[in-house]
C-alpha cells in the first residue's frame, strides 16, 4: 500500500510521515522531492522550471519508481508530496491505481492563519517561496480530486496519524516515547526539512 500525503507547504505533511512511520511495523518513506532537487541542479537557468513538479521527467520518474517499490515492496510506503496540479496528481496516483497498485491519498488542511504560523515556525517569512505559494495551493488542494481531506488546525500529531491509519484500514504499533523523546524526535525532522529546503 502506498499512503500518500498531500498539503501546502506547512501543513504538516513530513512530520505525520515520520510519526506514522514510527508506528507501523514495515514502513518506508519515500520522498519525490529528491528527483527534483537532482533536475533542478542539473538543468542551466536560462532554461529551467520554476517548479521541478513541471518536468515531464520528474513525474515518470517517480511514477516508475514508485510502482517498483511498490511491487517489491511488502511494507507501506509513505510518500510526504504537495501535490495540487490534478493533471500532475492522475499521471502519478491515478497511473499508479490503474496499475492495480492501492494508494491511499490524505490532504492535511488547515485554515491560512494557521499554515502562516507553521511556516513562521520553520522561519519563511513572507517572502519565502512556500508562503507565496500558500493561497494558491490551499484553493488548488480544496477540490474534489485531492479528497480525502483532514482539516488539523485543532489535531495534534498523533491525532492526525490515528485518523490516517483508520480511514487506510492499518494498525499502529503502541507510542511509548516519552514526551521529551517525541519534541526531539519531530524537531530533527523540521531541521532536516529545514536544511533541503535552503
Amino acid at each position: 500500500m502506498i499512503i500518500w500525503i498531500n498539503g501546502t507547504f506547512g501543513s504538516g505533511k513530513t512530520t505525520t510521515a515520520y510519526e506514522l512511520q514510527r508506528r507501523l511495523r514495515d514502513s518506508f518513506i519515500y520522498d519525490p522531492e529528491r528527483f527534483g532537487y537532482v533536475l533542478m541542479a542539473n538543468v542551466p537557468k536560462e532554461i529551467s522550471k520554476d517548479d521541478f513538479q513541471d518536468y515531464p521527467l520528474w513525474r515518470d520518474a517517480n511514477y516508475a519508481l514508485l510502482k517498483q517499490v511498490a511491487e517489491e515492496y511488502k511494507g507501506i510506503i509513505i510518500v510526504p508530496m504537495t501535490l495540487t496540479d490534478e493533471s500532475y496528481y492522475e499521471e502519478l496516483i491515478g497511473r499508479l491505481r490503474g496499475d492495480g497498485l492501492k494508494v491511499k491519498h490524505f490532504t492535511l488542511s488547515a485554515s491560512k492563519s494557521t499554515i502562516q504560523k507553521r511556516l513562521r515556525k520553520r522561519f519563511e517569512g513572507k517572502n519565502s517561496w512556500a508562503y507565496q505559494q500558500m493561497n494558491g495551493r490551499l484553493n488548488s488542494l480544496a477540490k474534489d480530486t485531492f479528497k480525502e481531506h483532514i482539516q488539523t488546525d485543532t489535531m495534534s500529531i498523533e491525532e492526525v496519524v490515528e485518523t490516517i491509519a483508520k480511514q487506510s484500514s492499518i494498525s499502529l504499533l503502541p507510542d511509548n516515547r516519552t514526551k521529551f523523546r517525541q519534541q526531539i524526535d519531530r524537531l530533527s525532522v523540521k531541521l532536516r526539512e529545514i536544511r533541503l529546503l535552503k
